[in-house]
């Protein structure tokens, strides 16, 4: 439910995105986007401190003071009288997110390590993919009865529920002889540890490319599903097709990281991700699509989008906070803050640069997986990856 926090907040938002428009941002349609793009800034911009707060004050209570944040956030968008005001408090309720979405991975590589800690996560974003499911439709639900203002109470709702079961259940991971120091000298060493390890910022680097490409997709596949082939109405139901088929990924990769390591199914997903992108970037440049074809081929490209994020994000994960265990709330927040920030600014652009059809979103998907490539067949070994 932690992690799920992010992909709620953003995939219900996605059937809301015409109305927002309609009322703060008429005659621009493109800016609604923003709605999405500022959450994930405030959410990177959060990660820098929640992963040392947490490896100073301990997992629980930065989890809990995030979702607090959240909620305000939340409250304030829902009040939101301009577009502007609701892109502030979108921003803020990304800060708040930060401690949920950053210091639950450290939870987990205080308990696991190596490809075990990938299984796990693959188990943890099984679970994850049911929300971004259900969330089109249920956000649709939402604001059918109570209007897109509406959608933030049940994020309050949903951060109140995950906050107070993980209080009741879950147990501290990191006692107070484990901490750290807060003091800038520390935070300071600490960042320049996990930024001088080859294995973290090649990880942190493929990451951003990947992010920037989710985020993109996920900023425009309303438009393109509304205005590209008139299937607005049936959207969520469309976007659960898609979060359903490609959940399936962490259960294939559950299955085969520990036999076959991270590094591998991180390469082969990018690599095959190349190949089918530039395949159907070349047809609809040539408008080879037979009419029958078009939507359909759309739909299993961006599944297998997706579908990619579920073999490379968690090994990734797990890859760069495998050498960092005695800093693993630095090493989350650092790679996790770099990579989202970064990845709002490829995928702001690449998202704007709708013209109808879903052609420069697939050059762009194209071109930032074969630099992911790249990267990872640069990498140095490691014996456990």
């Amino acid at each position: 439910m932690l992690l799920a926090t992010v992909a709620f907040s953003i995939d219900s938002m996605l059937p809301a995105l015409p109305q927002i428009s309609a009322e703060l941002s008429p005659g621009r349609v493109n800016r609604a986007q923003l709605v999405i793009g500022s959450f994930v800034l405030g959410m990177g911009l959060g990660s820098f401190v929640a992963g040392p707060l947490s490896d100073s004050f301990g997992r629980k209570p930065v989890i809990v003071g995030g979702a607090v944040l959240y909620t305000i956030g939340a409250v304030l968008a829902s009040a939101a009288g301009s577009l502007e005001m609701l892109l502030a408090a979108r921003v803020l309720q990304g800060l708040g997110v930060a401690g949920p979405r950053i210091v639950s991975i450290a939870m987990v590589r205080d308990l696991y390590s190596g490809r075990q800690m990938a299984r796990v996560v693959s188990f943890a974003m099984t679970i994850f993919v049911l929300v971004p499911a259900a969330a089109p439709a249920l956000g649709s639900l939402i604001i059918t009865h109570f209007g897109w203002r509406g959608l933030f109470l049940s994020f309050v709702i949903f951060a109140v529920v995950s906050a107070v079961w993980l209080g009741l259940r879950q147990p501290e991971t990191l006692p107070p002889k484990a901490r750290r120091a807060f003091r800038f000298g520390a935070l300071w060493a600490a960042m320049r540890e996990v930024l001088s390890n080859r294995i973290v910022v090649t990880c942190t680097a493929v990451m951003t490319l990947g992010l920037g490409t989710l985020f993109a997709t996920l900023s425009s596949i309303q438009q393109i599903f509304s205005e590209t082939f008139g299937r607005g109405q049936g959207f969520p139901f469309w976007f659960a097709g898609i979060a359903l088929l490609s959940g399936l990924a962490s259960v294939v990769n559950a299955r085969l990281v520990v036999r076959l390591g991270m590094r591998l199914m991180i390469t082969s997903a990018l690599g095959a991700q190349v190949l089918v992108s530039a395949a159907v970037a070349a047809m609809t440049f040539f408008n080879l699509w037979p009419e029958a074809l078009y939507f359909p081929g759309y739909f299993l490209w961006t599944t297998g989008v997706f579908f990619m994020a579920g073999l490379t994000f968690g090994n990734l994960n797990a890859l760069a906070l495998e050498p960092m265990g005695h800093i693993a709330g630095m090493a989350a927040s650092v790679t996790a803050a770099i990579s989202t920030v970064l990845a709002v600014v490829i995928a702001a652009p690449l998202g704007l640069a709708f013209d109808g059809t879903p052609l420069p979103l697939m050059i762009g998907t194209a071109l930032l997986a074969a630099a992911g490539w790249g990267l990872m067949k640069s990498m140095p070994r490691r014996s456990s990856s």
